[in-house]
């Protein structure tokens, strides 16, 4: 068994407009997770420092027992890490960057005792997620699908020079609250809507006509009903697309707003938190760019 061991999780977007529940993609902004065997301490530094438990009841303790209680192990006590770049609350995956985290410093410290496909299985399981947790286990963008007990994946090529700018709101909206702005049902005109979109989407990506963005990221299904508790989506949207961003979405459940760009990262992102600010929502931006790297374990020294 090893006694240490550090795990990086990249943050993730979810949905990328029309492909609810269903796309996600791997972001480089990383949470770490650092756990010892042979203590009980428990550290938070950065984004959730002071809000987020530091003890037991904390996601990335609560994943990392899984492998160990899955096998009939015993669960070591351990000391545990966490630097955090991901905001919390805020549609960018850091509950599912947790689970995994966990996941998979119990799995590396127990001796490997999960397979790829387990860790998958019961990252979405834990997560919730399959558009979040898929990406952040496995890199770039990945269509999940459930299928019965099973989580199947295809990765979406993407080209290298895709970046994202990401505008963060000092407002978070919890999951809950926005699922529940949503509808139990939709027409049929909105499903075709959204159907040809995912379509459209996954193909400009792939062949990198990066022109058809802004077409492929229109969603009819969430993203109007969202508006209702985040109102000044709609202006930033319009804000990003006239400063030259090729597509712009909520990302997973907001509050978080990002736009696929191929230059002009600056400008856009300005003129997104100043439409923002007009709104009444403060916030910050992030340039970032689409990972193809997922969860790693650190190589040690």
């Amino acid at each position: 068994m090893s006694e240490r061991v550090t795990v990086k999780v990249p943050a993730t977007t979810a949905n990328l407009g029309p492909g609810f529940d269903c796309l996600g993609m791997a972001l480089d902004i990383w949470n770490t997770v650092q756990v010892e065997v042979g203590g009980s301490t428990f550290e938070v530094r950065g984004e959730g420092q002071g809000k987020l438990p530091e003890g037991p009841s904390n996601l990335v303790y609560r994943s990392f027992r899984i492998p160990f209680l899955v096998k009939g192990e015993n669960v070591p006590q351990v000391n545990i890490r966490c630097e955090n770049e991901i905001p919390l609350a805020r549609g960018l995956g850091s509950s599912s960057a947790a689970v995994i985290g966990g996941l998979l410093a119990g799995n590396k410290l127990g001796g490997q005792l999960l397979s790829d496909d387990e860790l998958l299985k019961l990252a979405v399981e834990t997560e919730g997620h399959p558009d979040n947790a898929t990406p952040a286990l496995l890199g770039g963008m990945q269509v999940a699908v459930q299928d019965g007990d099973r989580v199947i994946t295809s990765a979406v090529p993407l080209p290298q020079n895709l970046r994202a700018v990401v505008l963060i709101p000092d407002v978070p909206i919890s999951t809950t609250e926005s699922r529940a702005a949503l509808p139990s049902s939709v027409t049929m005109k909105d499903a075709v809507f959204n159907l040809s979109r995912v379509a459209l989407l996954v193909s400009a990506l792939s062949s990198g006509n990066l022109n058809q963005l802004g077409v492929a990221t229109e969603d009819r299904l969430h993203q109007r009903n969202r508006q209702r508790i985040f109102p000044a989506m709609k202006t930033i949207f319009t804000a990003a697309m006239d400063a030259g961003a090729l597509g712009v979405f909520l990302s997973g459940a907001g509050s978080s707003i990002l736009a696929l760009t191929r230059g002009r990262e600056m400008s856009i992102g300005y003129e997104m938190a100043e439409a923002a600010s007009k709104s009444g929502v403060g916030g910050t931006f992030k340039v970032t760019r689409p990972t193809e790297k997922g969860a790693y374990i650190v190589p040690a020294e």
